[in-house]
């Protein structure tokens, strides 16, 4: 029992992380300092906030200039580097807020009010009871006025329903910091309770009332309003921040159309900011061309599977007939678990990667709601598979729809995506390896890995049949489209309702399918890369494969990359490749060519 125990460590100790960076601890300093500093500044509209962020930016900016970048490590260099985007970044993503809150200032001109008793009780100064209570009466009719004056220009000229609906978040956001203020004193102050009673009453039911307005009738979307997001704005930039970021699910679970998809296009400027954090040296109109290329092939390869399955070039026709090889319902998990271990015995008799014995045990599988399925109509995963199919309280034209999208030679494409090799094991080692790099997470590389996966496995012969390649394909077609169709809504050449019809008359989904895939999209919670950043990130991974084959073994070169945690992708190449950075690296490597 002893040796038993003895090896079992040695085995432990053998694969524990031995990376050894000087910027590890002052990284994780920086997390836990930002944390407290948001904590304390909550509301993301406020100047005060914003100055004291970006006071903070600088400090660090100027803490990472002053050390000697070429006494560090390999690591120590490739921290620094990261660590100085990562500032730049936040610092530039403070001007772009500013400017976004700017457009929705007009709409709501009472906020500073909101803001000021939420930081005044903050510094813990005393509140005037009777004062504050009058003010608060003027919120009120200030409330009303703003709507008044909104509403009187819906027929000349109305905001733009993208404006209307953010500074919709936004106000909703700070109804919850006004009932928050209140509840602080309410009961507790006899003075503050007595005077404040129908003062905050009418201030709240005004804003209720303003909310509803901006929210369905001059944005135009129904049903209720999201979930309160925090103190301010929320959904805008910034990067995808776990495997599976949570999204919102709509109020109703009814048939739905995706009428009420407004989403918040960032315009140019944000997207080449968010390209610049993700160290992408491409414009957002050329990365929508390299996609309309790969689109273009995957179309070829379409019509050669059409082909062999006796329906010529018609690979619409080919596709309705893959989506028709569904199990019954009951049967999905028993596919999910099949399909799972058959991607693992792949990997291991091909000897592609390394797989802990834990994270082989360890993953499992839930099923996934109704309402969830609205905006996730396919799998999520990571260490628990979530699986979209239909149930008992769906129409039958939902189910059946559940059905063609989650179909046996689609689902044996995504399996894998979401568990070994893919997001499963991913997490699994990221969590083990460089934890602090977490900072730095970027979907071109969470994202990016598993589509990667996909790119390996047609190359390896994975698909066995043409029904098979028809199913790898269309993700692939997917995530070309999602390229096509997320940069061009925030360049504000494509709305949400022609990125829907895009996906049904291009990519051949299920209608509700893709408004269950635009409204994720654009619900608030990916960063506006997220989207681009599956088929990109696997290019990036595919073009350093090529790059280092015959100098790594294909098992050593994806063990590696796992052990690099989510980083942008060119900053794991710098290490593969042993290059020697400076201190003022730009990024330059034109992964597509």
């Amino acid at each position: 029992m002893f040796v038993f125990l003895l090896l079992s460590t040695l085995a432990i100790a053998d694969d524990l992380d031995r990376s050894n960076s000087e910027l590890a601890a002052p990284i994780e300093r920086f997390i836990s300092d930002r944390a407290t500093l948001t904590r304390t500044y909550p509301i993301d509209i406020s100047e005060t906030r914003r100055k004291r962020l970006a006071q903070f930016y600088r400090e660090w900016s100027e803490n990472v200039s002053q050390m000697n970048f070429d006494a560090l490590s390999g690591d120590g260099r490739i921290d620094y580097v990261l660590f100085r985007n990562h500032l730049q970044h936040e610092v530039r993503q403070l001007d772009l807020d500013a400017r976004a809150y700017q457009e929705e200032a007009p709409l709501m001109p009472f906020v500073g009010t909101i803001v000021g008793f939420e930081e005044s009780r903050r510094r813990m100064e005393p509140v005037d009871a009777a004062k504050t209570a009058a003010t608060v009466n003027a919120l009120a009719k200030q409330i009303d006025d703003a709507r008044k004056k909104v509403e009187s220009t819906l027929r000349s000229v109305p905001p733009k329903k993208t404006v209307a609906n953010h500074a919709a978040v936004t106000l909703n956001n700070l109804r919850g910091t006004l009932r928050r203020w209140y509840e602080f004193y309410n009961g507790y102050d006899p003075l503050f309770t007595w005077w404040m009673a129908e003062p905050y009453k009418s201030a709240d039911t005004a804003l209720d009332t303003y909310i509803k307005f901006l929210h369905e009738r001059v944005a135009g979307v129904r049903g209720a309003m999201p979930a309160e997001t925090g103190g301010g704005r929320g959904g805008r930039g910034g990067r995808g921040g776990a495997i599976t970021p949570p999204t919102p699910v709509p109020a109703r679970v009814a048939a739905d159309n995706g009428d009420d998809i407004i989403g918040n296009p960032i315009g140019r400027d944000g997207l080449m900011n968010e390209l610049a954090n993700e160290m992408i040296p491409y414009t957002p109109e050329e990365l929508i061309a390299i996609a309309n290329k790969e689109f273009a092939w995957c179309e070829d390869q379409m019509k050669r599977a059409s082909r062999d399955l006796g329906y010529g070039d018609d690979w619409h026709k080919a596709l309705e007939h893959v989506k028709t090889l569904y199990v019954e319902p009951g049967k999905q998990p028993d596919l999910i678990r099949d399909l799972a271990n058959e991607a693992i015995a792949f990997l291991d008799k091909n000897d592609l990667i390394t797989i802990p014995p834990l994270a082989r045990e360890t993953w499992r599988m839930e099923m996934m709601s109704p309402a969830r399925q609205l905006v996730n109509p396919f799998f999520t995963g990571g260490e628990v598979i979530s699986v979209s199919y239909p149930t008992n309280t769906m129409s039958e034209e939902q189910k059946l729809m559940s059905m063609r999208g989650n179909n046996i030679h689609f689902s044996r494409a995504t399996v894998f995506h979401e568990l070994i090799p893919g997001h499963e094991l991913q997490g699994f080692i990221a969590s083990r390896y460089r934890p602090y790099r977490r900072v730095f997470n970027t979907p071109f590389i969470v994202e990016g890995w598993s589509l990667y996966w996909e790119m390996l496995m047609w190359d390896l012969g994975f698909a066995r049949s043409p029904e098979d390649r028809i199913g790898m394909l269309f993700w692939r077609m997917h995530r070309c489209a999602r390229i096509i169709f997320s940069l061009s809504f925030h360049l504000e050449k494509m709305t949400p309702q022609e990125c829907i019809d895009f996906l049904v008359n291009r990519v051949g989904h299920e209608r509700d399918n893709a408004i269950g895939e635009v409204r994720r999209s654009f619900a608030g919670d990916y960063s506006p890369l997220y989207q681009a950043a599956y088929l990109l990130g696997g290019m990036q991974i595919y073009a350093l494969h090529k790059e280092l084959a015959g100098k790594m073994t294909d098992r050593a070169f994806h063990d590696a990359i796992l052990q690099e945690n989510s980083i942008p992708v060119e900053m794991i190449r710098a290490d593969l490749t042993k290059q020697m950075l400076t201190a003022d690296f730009k990024t330059s490597w034109k992964f597509a060519n």
